[in-house]
Parts: C-alpha cells; structure tokens; sequence
C-alpha cells in the first residue's frame, strides 16, 4: 500500500501553509484586531483546508482560504466583543497603550504614514486594500471573498486609493 494521495495532499497543504499563512495573518489581525485571535482564526482555517479535496479547490485556494478566514474572523471578533467585561476607564487606557507601541512601530518602518491613512479609511474600503495588496487578491477573488459585485469592488479600490493619493499630498 502507497502513500502517494497522502504525500501530495500534505505537499499541497504545506505549500498553501507556505504561501498564503503570512497574508491570511495579516488579514484576520485586520478584522480581529489581536495577534492571539488572528493566529487562532488562521489555523481554524487551514485545520478547514484539511478537509477540503484539493480537486473541489483547484484554482480557487486563495479565494476559498480567504473567505474561510474573514467569516471565522468576523464570528470571532463578535465574540470576543460580547466577552469583554472592561470598563470604559480600561479601555481608554489599554487602547492608548496599544496606539503608543502601534505608533513606536510605525515610525520605524517605511510606509508608516500610508498604513495610518488606510487605518483612516471605512471599514469595508480598508478590507479591498489589505485583500488586493496584501492578499494578492483579483477584483474577481475580493468579490467571491467579501460578497460584493467586482463592479463594487473596483469603485471601493478606487475611492480608498484616490483618497490615499488626496491625503498623502497634504
């Protein structure tokens, strides 16, 4: 008895793994907001992958594996939204904290300013952006992810990045 089916089933996940890991964490900690929870929300997603045949995927993996990760990202951030019992004093101040070191970050890496500006942009715009330029995503691929028409999706990218244009010139 051969191991053939198993052998290429684990080279095609471990070269999912490979390819699409780091974009799939930015991706949830875009939604999640916490490292913790996009690590979660990532292996819950491949752990799905698992389970898929790699034939019902052929030529959709990125698409599937990104809408895989925004619902279970989604379900998870509403979640821990109900859990959190802080108070609003808290709040405050764990967010100030976590600007401070977001801010630390930023200022040593290139590209600080556009990463703050698109942080500055609606929600939705903001998920266009981080899928077509951090996933790799095609208008097509964002459109099967987030459910919007590929018309939406292009009139989204356009306004996030002429807005981007707009602001980084004053």
């Amino acid at each position: 008895m051969t191991d053939d089916g198993g052998s290429d089933r684990s080279a095609w996940i471990g070269e999912a793994l490979r390819r699409f890991e780091g974009p799939l964490l930015r991706y949830a900690g875009s939604i999640t907001r916490r490292g913790d929870l996009a690590r979660d929300v990532v292996q819950d997603a491949f752990l799905r992958l698992c389970k898929e045949s790699p034939a019902e995927l052929n030529g959709r993996l990125g698409p599937w594996l990104f809408a895989v990760c925004r619902n279970l990202a989604i379900d998870v951030r509403r979640k821990d939204e109900r859990m959190q019992t802080l108070t609003q004093g808290s709040i405050a101040e764990s967010s100030a904290l976590s600007h401070d070191a977001e801010s630390a970050i930023e200022r040593h890496e290139s590209g600080h300013e556009v990463l703050r500006l698109v942080g500055d942009l609606p929600d939705n715009q903001q998920e266009v952006i981080r899928l077509r330029f951090q996933g790799g995503l095609s208008y097509k691929d964002i459109a099967a992810v987030t459910g919007l028409s590929v018309g939406n999706v292009g009139f989204l990218l356009h306004t996030a990045i002429a807005t981007l244009r707009t602001k980084m010139r004053a």
